[in-house]
């Protein structure tokens, strides 16, 4: 692999009542034209459509070479038996572990409150990245879209949760759901106490 330079890291998925926490680490090599990620931002912020456009511009722009980036996702499972916390950093460590970097001469921009492993020595958390650094952004949407694919595949298996809809968030109709007929597998038992 081309020495990577810098690196944004994301995840999405740490408050749902269901479903896997998905992290994505996007990696560029030095040089590359940030012009390229132009108008990208948080997913929170970019409609379905846009999200799905900016991930097969991402993911073409992979297979050409350009960028590199790596997604890892921790059940809900894991995360009852772990904690959120502990789930996030172990979806950091293996999307990075994905990468095979340069612990030396990356440099990682992470957003909120996240770290990278301390064996990283350049690393920087930026409160609002997803927003405010362009490669967070772009991890930010890639997770958002790889997860939000996972969530509705899960959807045919569970069919009566709506998981396609809400992606197991905890909207009042999953609330609703949830106290009609408990909770299945993929579900956060640690966190759906209050509602069964």
């Amino acid at each position: 692999m081309p020495k990577i330079t810098k690196v944004g890291i994301d995840e999405v998925g740490r408050g749902p009542l269901a479903g896997p926490v998905t992290v994505c680490a996007f990696a560029v090599k030095n040089g590359f034209n940030m012009r390229f990620l132009s108008g990208i931002t948080d997913s929170k912020k970019l409609s379905q459509q846009k999200r799905e456009y900016w991930s097969r511009k991402l993911r073409n722009a992979r297979r050409e070479g350009d960028v590199f980036f790596a997604i890892s996702s921790v059940s809900a499972r894991e995360i009852d038996r772990r904690g959120i916390v502990k789930a996030v950093q172990v979806a950091i460590r293996t999307a990075l572990r994905k990468l095979d970097l340069n612990t030396n001469q990356t440099e990682i921009f992470l957003d909120g409150s996240l770290k990278a492993p301390t064996k990283f020595l350049q690393q920087k958390t930026i409160i609002g990245g997803d927003r405010k650094h362009r490669l967070i952004s772009a991890a930010s949407v890639l997770a958002k879209v790889h997860r939000d694919a996972h969530m509705t595949r899960l959807a045919s298996r569970y069919s009566v949760y709506g998981f396609e809809i809400h992606k197991g968030y905890g909207t009042r109709i999953h609330r609703k759901i949830i106290k009609k007929h408990g909770i299945c597998k993929e579900h956060r038992g640690s966190f759906c106490r209050n509602i069964i």
